[in-house]
């Protein structure tokens, strides 16, 4: 088991003891890897009033002492990659191999943080503009918001917490994690490696505990100025009605559709669906969940992607061999069998997939879905996709704009007027032409339309959120 001490990573530098605990298991076979502290309400409330000190000592953090300690934070993980895939895999769901694409994304995270750190500008203003305001000059800036509240969720453990931690650090921000109860461990982790990057301790805690506990003192806490999410609708909803008056940026989840049209590369655009649908058991905001594809090709695509889906190597997380791990939780996985046995009750049919074995669940492939079914409407976090055959691009568009969501789809097509038509037309925030909907970068703005979200993610996006502007004008002598 790994060894968490009970002050790491909360209100560090003061005596805190919690008598309950969380126990974190391997979603694999149920054993034990390590207990943290189950902080409380009262232990939340210490942490906030230590992050307002963060703050402080945050906003007067010169930008090159920012930008040495997210370099220096980026090198000990990237020194450290084979420990953080490890524990990635152990307290999730991904394989080793995914693992690793995780952790080298969040070195990315990291060092993309401390360049942004550099640019974080303003602009003159021509205040003489305005007749009557000839001896007028000045422009604005950003300044930090101050006390940042972030909540993540279990299927991107280490990235999603540094996408949080980060642009708050490069912004000259203070920010407390409350990271998923399933998966603590990698965000402690960071914790650790930035105390050893000299971050000043106040600046960045994380506490893990209940969340009907500790994140209702998080977000609605009057000192905390942002609440940062990653989760589900219900959640967000939940969060939004007792933030109060503050920023709130969130992102939560999505339905993604991908659309192949006649004149795509066939077997690019299976490969991409497919990796785009099962990547890390399908718990993932961006996983392909609707395929519609035009109908001269349907039945050769359909073929072609059960075969590739077939040949999907289900086992072990650690082995180098498997493509797919288990779901976070048995609970989820049988929530999964439920959706698909009620689909199947209501006319689909299954092509590949669709059996449970613990916590594991086979992927699955599905067509005939009924309008209306929870496959097709809401977001399924698992190993589903849904295959529909359409009669054009107008059709396919009208279809995967009938969902409440709205995060990203992939367009496949050689027709640059195709695309840009769809590009227009989709209601997204973000269209990957010849790409599944599962693509992304760290530098990029990400975030949705309709329920898929508020504001925007990616460090120089995330850095918008997490700042203020302040106009600043003198008034100049005759």
């Amino acid at each position: 088991m790994w060894t968490i001490h009970d002050k790491m990573g909360f209100s560090p530098g003061h005596s805190v003891k919690c008598k309950n605990r969380i126990e974190v298991r391997d979603p694999q076979d149920d054993s034990l890897i390590a207990t943290v502290p189950a902080v409380t309400a009262e232990g939340m409330e210490k942490a906030v009033k230590r992050g307002g000190e963060g703050a402080k000592i945050a906003a007067e953090m010169p930008v090159h002492q920012r930008v040495s300690v997210l370099h220096r934070s980026a090198d000990l993980v990237a020194s450290r990659r084979e420990e953080f895939a490890t524990l990635i895999s152990r307290e999730g769901s991904k394989t080793i191999r995914e693992a690793r694409k995780e952790v080298d994304r969040a070195v990315e995270t990291l060092r993309i943080s401390a360049e942004e750190a550099r640019r974080i500008q303003g602009e003159t203003l021509s205040f003489d503009q305005m007749p009557g305001s000839e001896n007028r000059a000045g422009g604005w800036y950003r300044f930090p918001i101050g006390l940042v509240g972030a909540i993540t969720p279990f299927n991107d453990p280490l990235n999603l917490v540094a996408h949080k931690v980060g642009p708050a650090v490069a912004s000259g921000n203070a920010v407390i994690v409350k990271p998923a109860s399933f998966t603590p461990l990698s965000a402690l982790k960071l914790w650790e490696v930035m105390q050893e990057a000299g971050l000043p301790s106040p600046v960045f805690s994380v506490v893990p505990g209940r969340g009907g506990e500790v994140g209702d003192v998080l977000v609605s806490h009057p000192d905390v100025r942002m609440v940062s999410f990653t989760g589900g609708v219900d959640a967000g909803r939940e969060i939004a009605r007792k933030a109060g008056i503050k920023k709130l940026s969130m992102e939560l989840g999505s339905n993604c559709p991908a659309i192949v049209l006649g004149d795509a590369d066939l077997p690019a655009a299976v490969e991409s669906c497919v990796s785009g649908a099962f990547w890390a058991a399908g718990q993932n905001c961006l996983k392909v969940q609707r395929v519609y594809i035009e109908d001269s090709i349907y039945a050769d695509f359909l073929e072609r992607f059960v075969s590739r889906t077939r040949q999907y190597r289900i086992g072990d997380k650690l082995s180098e061999e498997t493509d797919m791990g288990p779901l976070i939780h048995r609970r989820e996985a049988e929530r999964v069998d439920r959706w698909v046995r009620e689909a199947l009750d209501q006319g689909a049919t299954l092509c590949c997939g669709g059996e449970r074995d613990g916590a594991y669940y086979s992927p699955t492939v599905l067509t005939d879905l009924p309008e209306g079914s929870c496959l097709e409407r809401e977001e399924v976090f698992g190993p589903v996709v849904g295959l529909y055959p359409v009669r054009s691009a107008e059709e396919a568009v009208k279809r995967a704009n009938r969902s409440d969501f709205g995060l990203q789809a992939g367009v496949f097509t050689k027709n640059l007027d195709q695309a840009f038509g769809l590009i227009r037309r989709l209601e997204v925030g973000g269209v990957m032409v010849n790409d599944s909907s599962d693509y992304r970068i760290d530098a990029m703005p990400f975030g949705g339309v309709k329920q898929s979200g508020l504001g925007r993610e990616g460090v120089r996006f995330a850095i918008g959120e997490m700042t203020e502007t302040k106009v600043v004008c003198f008034r100049l002598g005759s």
